[in-house]
Parts: structure tokens; C-alpha cells; sequence
């Protein structure tokens, strides 16, 4: 089997291949269980040290089979524990990586808690169309049956073909390609936890191969406006969850500690009870952006006349999490209701 696997990569070796960069940051992918079993409990909180980026490129050698290899390790952390800093630090490695003429596409490797918020924010703040695929793992390296393998092999491969490019930032998960504006965690510890719920997959993995059904509409990567390249830090914004009966007292303490915008995550198709109203009301009036959602996981919350009167902003088809990750960025342009809520739309 070994040497089966050896003579495909050295085939490979004889063919020209892309440049493929693997840039680390940790998650499960990463982590390492104290036995083959332990599927849901594994990482660093055991004490159990992470794989770093080699052993994780040595580990998969048929990843040589589609691309040049080359790794660097930025992180080396779940993706619970990462900081704006760190998105920030990240999103600046890559536009730098990706001007080379040298690298031809990247594969970043993340953990699945927050992967959906890095992939936006790539999305929105990578400035080429060279392929950028982001991967992952439910279970951990020393699982049974552990999903990172295939998905890394996968990863690399969609990284490394031509039909991935000017297609934005996407993942690759499950044999199933996303894009970084569709693409969301829907469950806890299943293998097939990313699902796209408004816009459906770009396409699927079969044997390694990509093969596309659609593709994304909205602006990225070298289409946006954004521009990270002089900052450090990005304005605060807070999201507030919506739950029956629940009072303004949260949105009220966040406007205190001087965040510049809340995104509220309402019942149903944004709806929310009146106190919670009044106080985005009143954080309204003293200059906070107020961004109106819903927590139900899928669907559009387009501008409605119920709250034209409080100058609000409506998420569109971002989720809570993505539209917090968007509100950052467009606090760094522009401050006016009606140009942000332009942001929303083409975004």
C-alpha cells in the first residue's frame, strides 16, 4: 500500500504541478485524542500537544499527487481561542503569499468552530484570484475513522485546479465545496457539519476531482472595497440573541462599553419584544449601527417598513456571526446607515 502510494507521488513529481501553500492555524484537524475512540473530547485542554504543520503535510503524502507542497504554521490553536488580531494577522500572511508568483493557491487548515467567520473575512479582505480553500476536520488526527486526511488531500486539490480560481475564498469539507459567503457549522460533531442552507454547495469532490454546479454572485476577494493592510484592530461590534421575553438590559450594557455596532439576532424573520426594540431604539440614537437578523439559520431579512422610523440596518442573508464579521469591515468605510446597508447588499 505504502509503495502503491509512493509511486503515484513520484508520477505526480514527473508532471508540472501548481504551488500549493498550506498555511496552518490549528483546530481538530490538528489535535490529537488520547485514544482512537475519543472523538469529541481530544486537544490541548488534555494536555495533549497539536500536530504541527510538516507532520501534518508528511502525514498525507498523496496531497503531492495534485500540487508542489510548502507549509508555514501562523497558529497553532483551536479555533474557539482566535482573536480579530489573529484574523487580521492572517488575512495580511495571505495577500502577502498570494502576490508571489511563487504560490499558485492556498490551503489554509482551521478548526470548525469558527471557520465560517475566517472564510468571510478572507473573502472580503483577500486581494487575488488565485484559489484560497479553507479545511478541516470533525475528528481529530488519532480518530477512527478521521475525516482529515480525505479532506486535506481534497482541499489541496481544489486548490490546485484552474476552475477554482476567481471564485472567492471556499471550503472544502465532506467531499462538498462551499463558498465562504454560503457556507455554515449546522452541527456539533458530525461529519457533515458545513451545509450551505440559502445557497446551496458550488459543488463536489469525487475522487479528488472538482466538479462545479454554480457559482458565487456576490462581490470578493479582488472585487471588494475592503483594505486591511494599515490596520490592527477593527471596530467593536457586539451581537445580541433574542429569546422570549427577553429585555434590552444586554444591548444596553454592550452600547456602555462603547461598541459601534450591534447585530440583533431576532425571533423569526427578525422579530423581537419591545423592550429589546426600545434599547436598539436608544443605541440607535446615539450613533450605534443597529444591523437587524434573525437566529433561525437560514432565510433573508430584507428592509421592511416596520423599522424604517429607527434607521436600521437589515442583515440580508448573513447569518449573526457573518454579519458581525461584515459590520466590522464596513465601520471602517463608511458610518451612514444607507451605505452600509449598500454593503449588506452586494456583499
Amino acid at each position: 500500500m505504502l509503495l502503491n502510494r509512493r509511486r503515484l507521488i513520484m508520477h505526480a513529481r514527473e508532471q508540472n504541478k501548481p504551488n500549493i501553500k498550506i498555511v496552518a492555524t490549528g483546530g481538530t484537524i490538528a489535535s490529537r485524542g488520547s485514544n482512537s475512540l475519543s472523538l469529541t473530547d481530544y486537544g490541548a485542554g488534555l494536555g495533549l500537544q497539536p500536530i504541527g504543520i510538516q507532520a501534518l503535510i508528511d502525514a498525507v503524502p498523496e496531497i503531492e499527487a495534485f500540487a508542489n507542497i510548502s507549509g508555514e504554521q501562523i497558529f497553532n490553536v483551536g479555533s474557539s481561542k482566535l482573536s480579530i488580531e489573529n484574523l487580521l494577522a492572517l488575512s495580511k500572511r495571505c495577500n502577502e503569499l498570494l502576490s508571489s508568483e511563487a504560490v499558485d493557491g492556498m490551503v489554509i487548515t482551521h478548526g470548525t468552530d469558527t471557520l465560517e467567520e475566517t472564510a468571510y473575512f478572507l473573502n472580503l479582505v483577500v486581494k487575488s484570484d488565485k484559489p484560497v480553500v479553507l479545511v478541516a476536520s470533525m475528528r481529530p488526527a488519532t480518530g477512527l475513522s478521521a475525516d482529515g486526511p480525505l479532506n486535506l488531500v481534497n482541499a489541496v486539490a481544489l486548490a490546485a485546479s484552474v476552475e477554482s480560481k476567481g471564485k472567492g475564498v471556499l471550503v472544502c469539507m465532506n467531499d462538498q465545496i462551499c463558498s465562504a459567503f454560503g457556507v455554515s457549522k449546522a452541527h456539533t460533531t458530525n461529519v457533515s457539519a458545513f451545509q450551505c442552507p440559502d445557497t446551496g454547495f458550488l459543488g463536489y469532490m469525487q475522487n479528488s476531482k472538482p466538479f462545479f454546479t454554480s457559482a458565487p454572485l456576490k462581490r470578493h476577494t479582488y472585487q471588494s472595497e475592503f483594505d486591511i493592510s494599515n490596520l490592527d484592530t477593527l471596530p467593536r461590534v457586539e451581537v445580541n440573541y433574542t429569546t422570549l421575553g427577553s429585555d434590552g438590559l444586554i444591548i444596553d450594557a454592550v452600547v456602555a462599553f462603547g461598541a459601534k455596532g450591534i447585530i440583533n439576532a431576532g425571533v423569526g424573520h427578525s422579530n423581537m419584544p419591545d423592550a429589546t426594540l426600545k434599547s436598539l431604539e436608544q443605541a440607535r440614537e446615539k450613533g450605534v449601527i443597529v444591523v437587524i437578523g434573525s437566529r433561525t439559520g437560514a432565510g433573508i431579512v430584507t428592509p421592511m417598513g416596520k423599522y424604517d422610523q429607527f434607521d436600521f440596518v437589515s442583515a440580508m442573508m448573513h447569518n449573526p456571526q457573518k454579519s458581525r464579521i461584515l459590520l466590522m469591515l464596513a465601520l471602517t468605510k463608511a458610518s451612514d446607515t444607507k451605505a452600509i446597508q449598500r454593503i449588506f447588499s452586494e456583499y
